[in-house]
């Protein structure tokens, strides 16, 4: 029997006390930390992690994001995040992830949109390259897998004020 396709999970990670604010939860500049964290994880896991970028001479830089906090994350709390690629071109990479707690909760969301960068680019570089064909085939085969997950509830979200 074939497993069922899942997001990305990144190992469990710990919160650092200089993480809690006055407020006594996770300040919101740290669950940026972790979702970046997450996406080192599973950047690493597909072959675009500093290797990547020390072998290869590319890598990725983050052009967009998009936070929704849903949750406080108490002092000693342990996390993880999960990732999945809601879409693929030659350039980009469209990624959704959740934090959640080790109990399983959902804390925060972070919608992303990552760069594929030359970093010795002929004209000069840093700038944005197509992937190499051998790593947008790996990426590729994750994000045919990551599609036949359910759409996440939370992607595509806007900050804007509700009517009225």
């Amino acid at each position: 029997m074939t497993p069922e396709p899942q997001p990305f999970r990144s190992p469990l990670m710990d919160l650092e006390p200089d993480w809690i604010d006055y407020n006594g939860h996770l300040n919101l500049a740290y669950y940026h930390v972790l979702f970046d964290r997450g996406i080192d994880a599973l950047f690493d896991s597909l072959g675009l992690g500093e290797e990547y970028r020390a072998t290869r001479g590319y890598t990725t830089y983050s052009a967009e994001t998009h936070v929704c906090y849903l949750r406080e994350v108490p002092p000693a709390a342990r996390v993880y995040a999960t990732a999945q690629i809601v879409g693929l071109d030659a350039k980009r990479l469209h990624i959704f992830q959740e934090l959640f707690h080790e109990d399983g909760w959902r804390a925060a969301t972070l919608e992303s949109l990552s760069l594929s960068i030359d970093q010795n680019h002929p004209s000069g570089g840093p700038k944005v390259a197509p992937f190499p064909a051998d790593v947008f085939a790996r990426v590729a085969a994750v994000a045919a897998e990551h599609a036949k997950l359910p759409t996440p509830d939370r992607l595509g979200r806007a900050v804007r004020l509700g009517r009225g």
